[in-house]
């Protein structure tokens, strides 16, 4: 292993390949600002111009695209509210609110910072425990991951405001409704699709965010009439303050670590991702919070940022894992790069390390470099950044638009896609009005179609039984914290109401 790490490490910071680092990640970042054009459409960019170098130095580069695309996507969610890629769609929950309150530096300093730890953390690991955790993702059977599933959809509180938990569940069971639009997976059958050809491959998750963020973010702008008013004068020095106090640093430096080693772990497992990792590791954190600090999520609270930027960078790392080890693709995006080993000779698999040691290590090796050069990067930019958001109103909304409609229309070039992108910002809009939340919707979406396939599955090999949910350990324990994490905010309600019931029935009897 030493030896591999030597040669990796001779391989990583050969100057061509070092420029490469600089380049993948200079442009994953640029790629990664657009809204809609996420780490898959940077990579997929990128193949072209792989062709004519050496395996080493191709994935290599595309592995710089990849991590800077992901930390990129924060940034048009913190300050427009429209999420660059899938996997930074949480972080404008908090992100958005805090450029609102005059704190865009601020956010994206910390979005930089996050991604920094969960990028080099997940390096780290990834570093000396690759062939370890690639035995651990195997043993994931299908009962495991519905079990999965089923803790992360106790994270919906997460999204929830005081007293709308039921609206939250509501959003959540129709985000898994929409999950089921398309061709079922284990028969093959199409549901839902009303006879329109457009939509048997279902619903995009892009689509689905882009229509109800940024679309329908604009809308309610220009309903409220916000589109009219005159710029307020901000102050370009405070907006782009990137100094965090003490403080804050104490509040956010236990959830960067936590975040970052639960994000690599999800990462771990084909086919979860960053963004799966980042919906959970909000949900994880906000369920750790106190009851004063939860009401803060969602309207601006560091945790709920540092969260899943830390988590998304860390997956997207973690990713690697069964890719290089076991040659299954961790995502869509770690799918094009495998496709591109492939083309290159290389099979990913169990003796990748000992037949091309070079390629396996020096990835690895890389990506601690490449979250070095985005953090220097970028955290010089941010105050050139941040002016995005003095940019007049009726200039911003049609470039908000425009890049909406177009990163939408890339991934699939089928003009349906626009058209159901108007029909969900309408139902969106009206859902808003009526003060539900959205990200329970996006939630159940994700994991619905996860969710679905390995019920089916487990089903499948149990006969119809149930008992798939405690026959395995691994499945049971899963199965128990879920059921725990959805009981337990219950009880807290109830000891907190019985605390509060308690002194007024002592002052009555006083009284009396």
């Amino acid at each position: 292993m030493l030896d591999g790490i030597l040669t990796g490490l001779g391989t990583a910071v050969m100057p061509f390949n070092l420029m490469m680092v600089v380049v993948g990640c200079f442009a994953g970042t640029f790629i990664g600002m657009l809204p809609g054009l996420g780490p898959i459409s940077a990579v997929a960019l990128m193949i072209p111009i792989t062709y004519g170098l050496d395996p080493s130095s191709g994935i290599i580069l595309m592995a710089g695209v990849y991590y800077g695309a992901v930390f990129g996507g924060s940034t048009s969610s913190i300050l427009i509210n429209a999420p660059g890629c899938a996997s930074t769609v949480v972080t404008a929950f908090d992100g958005y609110p805090l450029a609102q309150q005059n704190k865009a530096g601020k956010a994206l300093a910390l979005a930089a910072y996050s991604s920094f730890c969960g990028g080099t953390i997940g390096a780290i690991i990834l570093l000396f425990a690759a062939p370890a955790l690639a035995s651990v993702s195997l043993s994931f059977q299908s009962a495991d991951y519905f079990a999965l599933m089923l803790l992360g959809l106790t994270a919906v509180a997460a999204f929830s405001g005081k007293g709308q938990v039921l609206k939250a569940l509501i959003m959540t069971v129709f985000g898994l409704m929409i999950a089921t639009v398309g061709t079922d997976v284990m028969s093959g059958t199409t549901r839902y699709t009303f006879g329109a050809v457009d939509l048997i491959d279902g619903v995009s998750f892009l689509l689905l965010a882009m229509a109800t963020f940024a679309l329908a973010e604009v809308v309610m702008t220009v309903l409220r009439g916000q589109h009219k008013e005159a710029e307020p004068e901000m102050n370009m020095a405070a907006l782009g303050s990137m100094k965090l106090s003490r403080d804050e640093v104490k509040e956010v430096a236990p959830t960067m670590a936590r975040s970052s080693v639960f994000g690599f772990l999800v990462g771990v497992l084909p086919g979860a991702g960053a963004t799966i990792a980042s919906f959970l590791a909000y949900g994880l954190e906000r369920n750790l919070a106190s009851a004063k600090e939860k009401l803060k999520f969602g309207k601006g609270a560091l945790r709920g940022l540092a969260a899943p930027e830390s988590a998304n960078n860390a997956a997207s790392t973690g990713s690697f894992v069964p890719l290089l080890t076991l040659g299954i693709p961790g995502s869509g995006t770690t799918a094009i790069m495998l496709g591109a080993l492939i083309a290159y000779g290389i099979q990913p698999g169990p003796r990748l390390f000992v037949d091309n040691p070079d390629v396996f290590w020096s990835v690895i090796i890389s990506m601690y470099f490449g979250n070095l050069v985005l953090l220097i990067l970028n955290l010089p930019l941010i105050p050139y950044i941040s002016r995005l958001l003095v940019i007049p109103r009726p200039i911003l909304i049609p470039l908000i638009l425009f890049f909406s409609i177009t990163g939408v229309y890339l991934v699939s070039f089928n003009s349906f896609d626009i058209q159901m992108m108007v029909v969900i910002t309408v139902i969106a809009i009206f859902l808003k009005l009526l003060e539900f939340p959205m990200a329970p919707m996006l939630l159940g979406f994700i994991l619905g179609g996860i969710m679905e396939k390995n019920l089916s599955r487990s089903l499948t090999l149990s006969d119809g039984s149930f008992s798939f949910l405690w026959d395995r350990p691994l499945t049971l324990g899963i199965t128990v914290i879920a059921v725990l994490l959805l009981v337990l905010p219950m009880l807290r309600s109830l000891i907190s109401a019985r605390r509060t019931a308690g002194p007024e029935v002592a002052v009555s009897e006083g009284e009396g």
